[in-house]
């Protein structure tokens, strides 16, 4: 195991509060969390001139989006995607060639915003790592939504304004502009999710979603306001607010604020309800744009404030991502065997990763809190690299379903199955990303979850007993989450793509259009380079971690190399992917030469046990699709043993008497413990409030007066308590 230590020659320090008292947490020098490191890279006054221009072009981009966006209204609205290629492909140029060049902060004013308070953008490693991250699967959204021959059209201005939002929330550089980017974000993809509107289910996802959404931002706006309220006044520069973090009482309301709004749209457990039946309920390429990019624009913003804009804080403010990061991983991954709906699966796991880089976050906040610097460099730097793989490789699944429910007309697991035959490129790329989603080396999947393993393995050295026992339980959980995350994704290909078709439709799917596959061909090479090369990953995010962690992580890195030291085992992934090439062609090599010697060159096709079923369909000569192994018998293993405690499964048999002619039916029924323990509740107390609300209109004119009396006197006694504190 790797060992971390606090650095002999720097002293830890401790953050004195305006009264004199020590705050308990460790405390680094002003200079590991502000924008002087950043501005130590690139001194150069060529460097400086580049990256001053690299902030106008990306606010260039994403005016332009905004403006393509309104200009699809009147004109035709296939420009909308058409022209969102090649400014997000400009976006993503822009954003790597500033990581590439040393990510020197650079920022600008706009003559916008509130009255004395125009708005202002930022670039840094952090924002740039990200904006990197969304431009590329902008770019294959944008593409894939070029196939969608018109479907989509309605809502089709929406889509670059999509990706403008997220852009200027990751520019921002005040609290007006990020609430004003989050909330463009949740409005544009909203209406989204209602591209088929027609249908109930959708309506109801999208209501769901803005729920979540108004919840989110009714959480983030307190949280800046207490973020930037000192002395009597409020200054809404993050520069501002860095440079005086809160503390007591105040940064406790905070850190809770900030995972409520930014974890409930980045889909943290126990805020993730919304995000299966949302992805459920958007077009292809609208999911992969808010998987892979939207719960990463979240983690952004939760990055920024508990990182960046907070300052160093004691230990304890790990314990909760830490808890919710697991608990939601193993959730997640448990769900995504359980459903039959191949988006609805993809969510779920969605779910599971978000706990995975939340739990790196949690113990890079343990780490920077006692001063172990190297280690809270892993784990940030962990973090980063699973987000970046994690997008990567999720919306290339996403795009793969949107692309199987229009090849073969349905998303259902039970009526999938053979397209391997009749999609090639679309499975093949599908089994690409399941590989990472199973986190099989050496794909980008891997890559991410080791470093993250590395990172966690090492933790039981922070803290007292209690938080090494909560590392060794996280330790656990997070293999859980993997294993159950493979079993996922071997049923989703096993019985979506591989296997004999089970209705006629899928057995005449069609393939992908050409915007389609280069999208899906596209991502599947990323994926496979970041797989490949992690390190190359982690010195893109290298400013990132210096400026929040006060390093770079400690991964020995020489292009093939990766390792959390100089004296620990590295994982080589060109040597892995070699290696497994050898065994794979071995092992075929053995299977030819073995059938040759039988006398039977190739394979043999025959029909395959039918369990007494009677004469199969015209439409598939080899035996009733309904013999295979479909979904729920995948499931059914891991929802007897698991599903009852977590999910409270419960199967239902219905066996008809000796002479019904009445098929037997078996009912499995699951819920959700967030949906039942947290939003039933708020559900009912909403109607109960709603309900008071109600009767207030009849009341007379003295209890209104009353009533209206009694709520000023509160107000004035809550402001002068505040005044107070």
């Amino acid at each position: 195991m790797t060992k971390f230590a606090p650095d002999p020659g720097r002293p830890i320090l401790r953050a004195r509060t305006r009264h004199g008292k020590i705050s308990g947490g460790a405390f680094r020098p002003r200079e590991w969390c502000c924008y002087k490191s950043g501005r130590e890279q690139n001194r150069t006054p060529r460097g400086r001139i580049v990256n001053g221009l690299l902030l106008p072009g990306l606010g260039t981009v994403v005016l332009a989006l905004f403006a393509l966006g309104g200009v699809s209204v009147v004109a035709p609205r296939r420009l909308a995607v058409l022209w969102s290629l090649p400014l997000c492909a400009a976006g993503a140029v822009l954003a790597l060639a500033y990581l590439a060049g040393g990510a020197a902060p650079v920022g600008m004013v706009l003559p916008l915003g509130l009255p004395g308070m125009p708005m202002s953008l930022a670039l840094d490693g952090l924002s740039g790592f990200f904006l990197l991250l969304l431009m590329l699967v902008g770019v294959a959204a944008s593409a894939a939504a070029l196939d969608s021959h018109g479907a989509y059209d309605s809502t089709a201005p929406f889509f670059p304004a999509f990706i403008a939002a997220m852009a200027l929330t990751l520019l921002a550089a005040d609290a007006f502009t990020l609430v004003l980017g989050f909330e463009l974000m949740s409005l544009a993809s909203f209406a989204l999710v209602l591209t088929n509107h027609r249908d109930a289910e959708v309506r109801a996802a999208a209501l769901l979603y803005l729920g979540m959404a108004a919840l989110g931002a009714g959480c983030l706006i307190p949280a800046l306001a207490l973020l930037g309220a000192r002395d009597g006044v409020w200054d809404a520069a993050f520069a501002a607010i860095r440079a005086h973090p809160p503390e007591g009482w105040r940064a406790a309301v905070v850190l809770a604020l900030v995972l409520v709004g930014a974890g409930s749209k980045a889909g943290l457990a126990p805020l993730h309800v919304w995000l299966p039946p949302a992805h459920s309920a958007a077009p292809g390429h609208v999911s992969a744009l808010m998987s892979a990019a939207m719960t990463k624009v979240a983690l952004y913003v939760l990055i920024r404030l508990l990182f960046d804009l907070c300052g160093p804080q004691p230990i304890w403010w790990s314990v909760p991502l830490l808890v919710l990061g697991a608990s939601g991983a193993v959730l997640g991954a448990l769900r995504a065997n359980m459903e039959g709906d191949i988006k609805a699966v993809l969510a779920c796991s969605t779910v599971e990763n978000i706990g995975l880089i939340v739990v790196g976050l949690g113990l890079a906040l343990a780490a920077r809190a006692v001063d172990v610097l190297p280690l809270a460099a892993l784990a940030l730097g962990a973090a980063l690299l699973h987000a970046m793989a994690h997008g990567m490789f999720k919306a290339l699944l996403f795009l793969g379903a949107g692309a199987t429910q229009h090849g073969a007309g349905t998303r259902r697991l039970d009526r999938l199955g053979g397209l391997i035959h009749r999609m090639p490129v679309t499975t093949a790329a599908m089994l690409a990303g399941g590989a990472c989603l199973a986190a099989l080396p050496p794909s980008s999947g891997f890559a991410g979850e080791w470093t993250l393993f590395q990172a966690v393995l090492a933790a039981p050295r922070l803290g007292g007993l209690g938080m090494q026992v909560l590392f060794c339980v996280v330790a656990t959980m997070m293999a859980l989450a993997a294993a159950l995350a493979a079993a996922a994704a071997v049923r989703l290909l096993g019985v979506g793509y591989l296997g004999r078709p089970r209705s006629p439709r899928g057995a005449a799917a069609d393939e992908a259009g050409p915007p389609m596959r280069w999208a899906l061909l596209g991502l599947a090479g990323l994926s496979l380079l970041i797989g490949l090369f992690p390190g190359a990953v982690l010195g893109l995010a290298t400013p990132a971690l210096r400026l929040l962690a006060g390093g770079a992580a400690p991964l020995r890195d020489l292009g093939l190399v990766v390792a959390p030291a100089a004296e620990a085992p590295g994982y080589a992934a060109p040597a892995v992917a070699v290696l497994l090439g050898l065994a794979g062609g071995l092992v075929w090599w053995v299977v030819r030469a073995r059938s040759l010697a039988n006398g039977t060159a190739g394979h043999r096709s025959g029909p395959a046990w039918d369990c007494g079923f009677g004469d199969p369909p015209a439409w598939l000569p080899f035996g009733d699709p309904a013999t295979q192994y479909g979904g729920a018998s995948f499931a059914q293993p891991l929802r007897r043993a698991l599903g009852a405690a977590i999910l409270g499964a419960r199967e239902q048999v219905d066996m008809p008497a000796p002479g019904d002619r009445r098929p037997a039916s078996l009912a499995v029924s699951l819920h959700d413990p967030a949906a039942t323990l947290l939003f039933a509740r708020l559900g009912d107390w909403r109607d109960t409030l709603s309900g008071l609300a109600d009767r207030m209109q009849f009341l007379t004119i003295r209890r209104t007066l009353s009533v209206m009396f009694a709520v000023l006197v509160l107000f004035l006694a809550l402001v002068a308590v505040l005044e107070q504190l």
